[in-house]
């Protein structure tokens, strides 16, 4: 009975680490540098009001909060506050986070549907249908805005509808839908 006890012990314990402590396979959450802001700002084009959470790529000396902005370069995405939320092509969105891909030019666009935009264009309608998060290809990097010239695709609708699966028709003319209705949209001046 001793025998089949230390095996037992050392699979335990093994787990453990192997989970670092955390009780998470994939190891403790990282602790990226997040600025969380103190006045409205512009970031990569987009007015974001007091208390959005910037989010920047693993920095060697910065860790966690930060009591100042970093360099909008290493800026990977942004969440607003609870509640808040901004235009984006007429959508009401609360986060945008760039492509976790360095080579893919573009950023993931996360709406709230929850909150009812003063006009309902196709645009809303057809991405509330699907009620998913837009990855969005652009020329500039540096421009997360509503700049329909800047915007060169709808690259994907959650994980449903994907661009690289260049062989599923009815993929491809959803996002081809997609992207015509957002290119569709009128922009303020």
């Amino acid at each position: 009975m001793k025998l089949l006890k230390l095996p037992f012990i050392i699979m335990i314990v093994s787990c453990l680490t192997a989970c670092n402590l955390t009780l998470n396979p994939n190891g403790s959450r990282p602790n990226n540098p997040y600025f969380i802001t103190t006045e409205q700002i512009i970031v990569k084009g987009i007015t974001v009001p007091v208390g959005t959470s910037l989010e920047y790529k693993k920095h060697f000396f910065k860790k966690g909060e930060q009591g100042s902005i970093m360099n909008e370069k290493y800026l990977t995405g942004f969440n607003l506050p609870k509640d808040k939320t901004i235009d984006w092509g007429d959508v009401p969105i609360n986060a945008i986070h760039k492509f976790f891909n360095e080579d893919m030019s573009g950023y993931t666009v996360y709406a709230n549907f929850e909150k009812v935009p003063s006009s309902k264009t196709t645009f809303y309608t057809k991405w509330k249908e699907e009620g998913c998060d837009l990855g969005i290809t652009v020329k500039n990097r540096d421009d997360w805005s509503f700049n329909k010239s800047n915007i060169l695709d709808i690259e994907s609708c959650s994980v449903i509808y994907q661009r690289y699966n260049k062989y599923d028709e009815k993929q491809q003319d959803f996002l081809d839908v997609m992207y015509e209705a957002l290119m569709g949209v009128r922009t303020r001046n």
